[in-house]
């Protein structure tokens, strides 16, 4: 019997429909199916109080790969991104606010107030962050080879990669392997002297992460997140126009466009497997659909633990599915606002962008400290935008919505349990922003607060963690999700992996996915229609 399908993606999150409209776009019949009852995952714009929608998890799109956008359409679909001069307002405890502009002469120019040594080093450090980004654009693009036996491709790749490797020229080419592994801590000590500074770019190389300011790596996190974008030191602060949510229809309506065929409210509970193959998968209502290849656009971990045949998989392949590390740690708090909120220092222009909370490499790792031992600090690193200043449509004529991401709120707590302590988050990451900004909480009309375990439950992210799998070194290139399992094959063949647990993983980048349908599309070539 000829499957019905060419492909059947499970999950409907930005990965799944970036996968699917690739594949429907070269001609492949393709079905999605989506547990939830919309399609896009975390990119979601929530309904916080009647007429107030925050961004759920995921509140800035700036790192979404410039290809996928124009490969896509995804402009002709309605997506409109709003991206302000501001990409960083960082508000102090003692002393004067820092903000850092696109423009990296205007900051220098800012910084020279602060710090004289500062204010010279900064171009030469944006610099320097946009170029290793631009090398690690090439491996994020690239499949992984196969390290037991590379084929001509994995060549060809490693000669591209050499290439753009020699273009970076020597001294930044020995840069780059020497920054690769190193603690954001000391990759910004090296080049800064302020607290305020150091603390205010570091910040970006443990968000969403489980690593703090001096764990190896992290100087590789704000690379990756610089990649393939203009984010350079500051990082990105653009906005979709109608929140997150909006990306994500453009997203769906590019795949249906295409010919995807999109199902919400279906739930997949078995990947169905004949002669050690994926054959298509099992849906709650007891239905089957069959497909000549399965994509899972689900964190890796829970892809091979509960969809997955254990006896297929074997008990090793399991046992190691079970260890990657998905140490969820971190919440969101959103708030509808009576009027604008005024912090210390700040007319409305330097709001537009990401308001971070991280006045030192010590206010990060005490913070970070905390979560090891399953608490939260009291003196929490966080990151807020108020995207109402760029989009007025998320909230009344005149007010405003504010959307706080809270760094290191450990999904396992030590001492209770997160239906306890989430109104206590809510209380600390308003008192927090308080003292920034004098009177916050007499603006504040609503609140909702979205714990990692909330992650889990409503998004299907094992340990909420949003990136599906910790980016460290350990689960980097070759190792992600799994050595031998990189390059977009899981565990069976027929069975392919497109999410954030995919090389190279990252958030809103699309990244996973386009190369995840490059890999599938060459094996359906390969192979003849099933009969």
């Amino acid at each position: 019997m000829t499957a019905r399908y060419d492909a059947v993606i499970v999950g409907a999150g930005h990965n799944g429909l970036v996968t699917a409209a690739y594949l429907a776009k070269a001609g492949r019949k393709v079905l999605v199916l989506e547990r939830r009852d919309r399609a896009g995952g975390v990119l979601d714009t929530l309904e916080i109080a009647p007429g107030f929608r925050a961004p759920g998890i995921v509140h800035t799109v700036g790192r979404l790969r410039r290809s996928v956008v124009h490969d896509l359409g995804l402009v002709q679909q309605g997506l409109v991104t709003v991206e302000p001069e501001v990409r960083v307002f960082a508000p102090q405890p003692d002393g004067p606010p820092l903000t850092l502009w696109s423009d990296a002469a205007r900051t220098a120019s800012e910084l020279r107030d602060r710090s004289v040594a500062d204010a010279a080093a900064y171009p030469t450090f944006d610099a320097k962050v946009r170029s290793l980004a631009s090398f690690l654009s090439y491996l994020h693009a690239i499949t992984p080879p196969d390290v037991k036996e590379p084929s001509l491709a994995d060549a060809l790749n490693g000669v591209k990669l050499g290439n753009a490797f020699r273009r970076l020229g020597r001294k930044p080419g020995r840069e780059a392997t020497r920054a690769l592994p190193m603690a954001i801590a000391d990759f910004v000590a090296e080049a800064f002297e302020s607290d305020a500074l150091r603390g205010a770019i570091a910040s970006r190389a443990v968000q969403y992460t489980a690593m703090g300011p001096w764990s190896a790596g992290t100087a590789a996190v704000l690379l990756a997140d610089s990649a393939g974008n203009d984010g350079g030191a500051p990082g990105q602060s653009t906005i979709a126009r109608g929140g997150p949510g909006a990306l994500a229809e453009a997203l769906a309506s590019a795949a249906r466009g295409f010919g995807a065929e999109i199902r919400t409210a279906s739930e997949v509970v078995q990947v169905t497997i004949e002669r050690h193959r994926a054959t298509g998968v099992a849906l709650a209502d007891g239905s089957e659909i069959s497909a000549r290849a399965v994509v899972t656009a689900m964190d890796p971990k829970r892809t091979l633990t509960t969809l997955v045949d254990p006896v297929e998989i074997g008990p090793h392949l399991r046992w190691r599915a079970t260890n990657i590390r998905t140490p969820g740690s971190v919440s969101k708090v959103n708030l509808a606002l009576s009027g604008l909120p005024a912090f210390d220092g700040a007319e409305p222009e330097r709001l537009a962008g990401r308001i971070v909370i991280a006045p030192s490499i010590d206010h990060l790792e005490q913070a970070f400290d905390a979560s090891k031992y399953g608490r939260v600090s009291e003196e929490p690193y966080l990151e807020a935008t108020i995207p109402t200043i760029s989009d007025p449509t998320l909230g009344p004529n005149g007010t405003h919505v504010m959307s706080v991401v809270a760094q290191w709120t450990p999904y396992a707590l030590r001492e209770a349990e997160w239906s306890a302590e989430r109104d206590r988050l809510g209380d600390l990451v308003v008192k927090t922003m308080e003292r920034y900004a004098p009177g916050l909480s007499d603006l504040v009309t609503a609140r909702q607060v979205i714990t990692p375990v909330d992650l889990e439950t409503e998004y299907g992210l094992s340990g909420g963690h949003v990136y599906h799998a910790e980016p460290g070194l350990d689960q980097f290139f070759v190792w992600r999700p799994l050595l031998g399992h990189a390059r977009y094959r899981l565990g069976l063949p027929g069975l392919y992996l497109c999410g954030s647990g995919a090389h190279p993983g990252g958030g809103v980048t699309g990244a996973p996915g386009a190369n995840a349908a490059r890999e599938i599309l060459g094996d359906l070539k390969k192979r003849a229609p099933r009969t």
